[in-house]
């Protein structure tokens, strides 16, 4: 996985509330067991029309609005429980997604493949919401060192919660594998001294 340490992007707008798995990406797209290429049908049934046309309507086609950030409503991420909704959204090119609230599941997808969750008061992402439709290239700044998210034309910024675990896999770039690996002579070490 990538090192996340610190973000500074525009953020894409996503003021639904109850998004759940399916509506991320739909089940017929789930024949694949390889994470690349589900990018292209996040949100599909939002993104397009029966006949494949692109629904202009939509966030995620309206160019006003770039970005790594998910900014989404409440309860995000609810329904069955795939992982497939985490690749998705990373694949798509988020880094963040920000909500309210998520779905225990989805929370843990996305930090097991590198996808941080940020969950913010009702209160801050209706201020974030407001501050992107005032202007859509609002910087937002995900700082995972310091558990903070800024807006930085307005200086409001919130804490977030993370699980020390996970927050050093995701500033190291490791996967469960990889934190193990990193600590090889430490359990050798101890392997050694138990004989």
């Amino acid at each position: 996985m990538d090192k996340f340490i610190k973000l500074t992007s525009s953020a894409i707008p996503l003021p639904i509330e109850n998004v759940d798995t399916d509506q991320i990406i739909p089940a017929r797209f789930l024949k694949a067991t390889d994470r690349e290429g589900f990018g292209e049908n996040l949100f599909r049934d939002w993104r397009f029309h029966k006949d494949g046309s692109a629904n202009e309507d939509f966030t995620l086609n309206n160019s006003e609005y770039t970005g790594s950030i998910l900014v989404a409503g409440d309860n995000f991420g609810c329904g069955s429980s795939r992982e497939h909704a985490a690749w998705a959204i990373h694949d798509y090119g988020f880094k963040v997604v920000v909500s309210s609230f998520f779905a225990d599941i989805f929370k843990g997808n996305s930090l097991n493949n590198g996808l941080l969750p940020v969950q913010v008061s009702p209160e801050f992402l209706q201020e974030l919401f407001a501050e992107i439709e005032k202007d859509s290239t609002t910087q937002i700044e995900v700082n995972l060192e310091s558990q903070k998210i800024t807006i930085l034309s307005t200086g409001s910024e919130a804490n977030f919660e993370i699980n020390g675990y996970k927050k050093t896999c995701l500033i190291n770039g490791y996967d469960d594998i990889d934190f193990l690996l990193s600590n090889k002579s430490e359990i050798e070490a101890f392997e050694k001294a138990r004989v």
